[in-house]
């Protein structure tokens, strides 16, 4: 029998209003969680916030899901990973991404030709630097010759987004930690861990843990849930990278419409809605697709209700995990 995937929780806003963001990381702390992630913020910054967090007492494991490799140099990166890493005591899950192409040449004057070779580059020098070496290494997209004085620190898992089968490749080769969004249970195991396998055989080296992010919502009384996927996820309905992996996977998605998308994301199970236990089923689906890590998000909700109510069913939907484990013999 397959391990159950770990059951992590998403803090699925930009951060800003900190009592939410502490609420959440209580919530990890408190219930069967493992890690708390949060994306890119350029609101409170994403590193920050977490310090914050550790500073108020809640010092969690953490994780970015995912940062984006043009805001900051790997050699900032490494030392911001593995502050956190001293900070709260744990693992961190460091995980970054190309980003959209738009926002990459509003910062670099070009989009990246290649966000896998960009991507590859980023966490090949991000490691050497946490693992102690004096790096030179000038690529297509990273130039750096420096090193990091060695401290001794919980250890960073690296991380990359991951929606493609060429991207899992990539991440094969060079990742601990691939991250999902929004892809599909049949996706993930028909073409996304079978490429991260490929790529890790290529470079003779484990393939990396899988953590998916699974946008849910427990059935409640008033509750639609195709208004949940649509508040939660509407930029990235009308984002084509995301519509053609879901396309590619079989839902009827179109970026001019992402009503309708939203209504897929329902109709195809990648927005988990129904009683606790029938999202912890879907859930389970996950954990048999091969992802070793699950991360709630309840964007819908808390966008719609409110932080109370979005960790309310962030608590029913742990306790129902956690009620159908099968205890170790």
């Amino acid at each position: 029998m397959n391990r159950a995937p770990a059951l992590s929780l998403m803090y699925p806003l930009m951060a800003y209003d900190l009592d939410h963001l502490a609420a959440f990381g209580a919530a990890v702390r408190d219930l069967p969680l493992e890690r708390l992630y949060l994306g890119q913020s350029v609101l409170v910054d994403t590193h920050q916030a977490f310090a914050y967090l550790a500073g108020r007492g809640i010092r969690v494991p953490v994780g970015t899901s995912v940062a984006l490799t043009a805001l900051r140099h790997p050699l900032d990166a490494a030392v911001q990973a593995r502050s956190l890493a001293l900070l709260t005591g744990a693992e961190v899950v460091a995980g970054f991404g190309a980003g959209d192409p738009e926002f990459v040449a509003a910062l670099r004057g070009a989009p990246y030709e290649s966000p896998r070779t960009a991507v590859s580059e980023y966490l090949t020098v991000v490691r050497r630097l946490l693992d102690g070496e004096v790096v030179e290494y000038e690529g297509r997209y990273v130039r750096v010759d420096e090193g990091l004085l060695h401290v001794p620190h919980p250890p960073v898992s690296l991380g990359a987004g991951v929606l493609r089968p060429r991207m899992a490749y990539t991440a094969g080769q060079v990742a601990d930690v691939a991250v999902t969004l929004l892809t599909p249970a049949d996706h993930l195991k028909d073409h996304l861990v079978p490429a991260l396998a490929q790529g890790a055989a290529s470079r003779n080296r484990p393939a990396p843990r899988v953590t998916t992010i699974v946008p849910c919502a427990v059935r409640r009384p008033g509750r639609d849930p195709r208004k949940l996927a649509f508040a939660a996820h509407e930029l990235h309905l009308t984002g084509e990278h995301y519509a053609s992996m879901l396309r590619s996977a079989g839902l009827d998605v179109d970026v001019t419409d992402p009503w309708a998308g939203a209504g897929a994301l329902v109709d195809g199970g990648v927005f988990a809605y129904g009683t606790p236990e029938e999202v912890a089923d879907r859930l389970t689906g996950y954990g048999m697709a091969g992802a070793t890590e699950i991360a709630l998000s309840c964007a819908g909700v808390l966008l719609t209700e409110g932080a109370e109510a979005a960790l309310n069913d962030v608590r029913a939907i742990a306790e129902a995990v956690r009620d159908r484990t099968v205890p170790a013999r």
